[in-house]
């Protein structure tokens, strides 16, 4: 089918909005890009306002899920519990710059499988570069960057631990069995790699010793109660998931009851913690929400899928590489969220091999890796560190991006075509 000009017009407009998302021209947030490509395509008449209606009310599930998610990092990190734990890893280290590296490490896993990428970004960042300096460690740059990749390369372990998993499968979101069954291999690979291959890079900044005197902060009332709200917020979640629920309003109703604990715990103001929540993120996914309906509705999505599927399903396994390659590699010059909508939006429709479709969501979730604009996380980890006064170029970022993200991709991809289930 040969394109209108109409369909040229939206298919302009929506490569612009993402333009403006990725590099903010005029350093104006990114949600403005994404509302005013969305109002534009309504406005102009390019997209009947009833589709793009339509395209806000198919992401409520994942504007709850990262409401709720939001709230439980931020009461976390208000009542000082990723400090405590970051401290805590500090005194346990011993003196030593690699034990302290790991329990970084592991820490940041932990928080990314079960708070999501971006709670890593958000709330571990600050955390950690406290500590580092009260540790007075040679260098705080291997323990930041922590922060950055693992938010990524953890992130396909568990449903809740990248919005972009509920983006890619959208109402097809796998039951937990059937997802540990699909990716548990592949994001055990990927940490294990990612966490060898950063540690060897930054092995000159983890020499000598650290202070073994880093005060511990007594962890508050409101801490204590976080921390058990966070572990049942989990098994809710690890529950709804199990059950084949969709997971927005579980988040969203742990967030809210954790929050209220907390705060009739300590008898404090809860509006502070609404403020919290970014509700600029949630605006510029809605706009993205659109801008993909508008691409679906112009026949976008239907001339991909008459051109993709026949030979995704050909070749499944050549497929799924190189589909899990190219879209890693894709992240980075359109970040994951919006190529995560669009890859959505064309698994949903078309009819593919279960390899290709884990492959696809592998590749959207650690191709971020490479580079500081691949993902929502590593552009939030950036903001922390400017926050904290400190800076990380580019091009830095990408050297060791280069060296990183490769293997961690190809081994998750293996792993994916060697699964005899697959």
């Amino acid at each position: 089918m040969t394109p209108s000009l109409l369909h040229i017009v939206t298919w302009a407009i929506s490569g612009l909005t993402v333009f403006g998302v990725i590099f903010r021209p005029g350093q104006w947030p990114e949600w403005i890009f994404a509302v005013a490509g969305a109002l534009l395509l309504v406005v102009t008449g390019l997209l009947p306002w009833r589709e793009g209606l339509a395209g806000v009310e198919a992401g409520i599930d994942v504007y709850l899920f990262l409401a709720g998610m939001m709230l439980l990092a931020e009461t976390a990190r208000r009542e000082g519990l990723f400090t405590y734990l970051a401290a805590y890893a500090a005194r346990s280290a011993r003196g030593s710059p690699r034990r302290l590296f790991t329990l970084v490490y592991l820490i940041g896993t932990l928080v990314t499988v079960f708070l999501s990428n971006d709670a890593t970004a958000v709330v571990l960042t600050p955390a950690v570069i406290a500590v580092t300096r009260a540790a007075k460690v040679a260098s705080p740059i291997p323990y930041l960057l922590i922060c950055a990749f693992v938010a990524n390369a953890a992130s396909f372990v568990l449903p809740i631990s990248n919005p972009a998993n509920l983006v890619v499968f959208g109402a097809h979101l796998p039951p937990l069995g059937e997802w540990l069954g699909r990716f548990a291999l592949p994001s055990v690979l990927a940490i294990l790699a990612t966490f060898f291959i950063l540690r060897w890079n930054q092995g000159d900044n983890l020499s000598g010793t650290t202070d073994t005197n880093v005060e511990i902060p007594t962890l508050s009332l409101g801490g204590r109660i976080a921390a058990i709200g966070l572990v049942l917020a989990s098994l809710v979640l690890l529950g709804s998931s199990a059950l084949g629920l969709e997971l927005g309003w579980p988040t969203l109703i742990a967030g809210l009851l954790t929050a209220l604990a907390v705060t009739l715990g300590e008898r404090s103001n809860p509006l502070p913690l609404v403020k919290e929540i970014s509700w600029d993120t949630l605006a510029m996914v809605a706009g993205l929400f659109v801008i993909v309906r508008a691409l679906e509705v112009s026949g976008l999505q239907a001339t991909l899928v008459g051109a993709l599927q026949g030979p995704l399903n050909a070749s499944p396994d050549s497929g799924a590489f190189l589909s899990g390659v190219a879209l890693a590699f894709g992240t980075n010059l359109t970040n994951n969220l919006p190529l995560g909508l669009m890859t959505g939006a064309f698994t949903n429709a078309a009819e593919l091999p279960q390899q290709v479709v884990n492959a696809i969501l592998i590749g959207i979730d650690i191709g971020p890796n490479l580079s500081v604009t691949g993902s929502l996380a590593t552009i939030l980890w950036l903001s922390a560190l400017r926050r904290e006064g400190l800076s990380f170029g580019a091009l830095n970022f990408l050297r060791i991006g280069a060296l990183v993200m490769p293997p961690a991709l190809v081994l998750a991809l293996l792993a994916v075509l060697l699964q005899p289930w697959s």
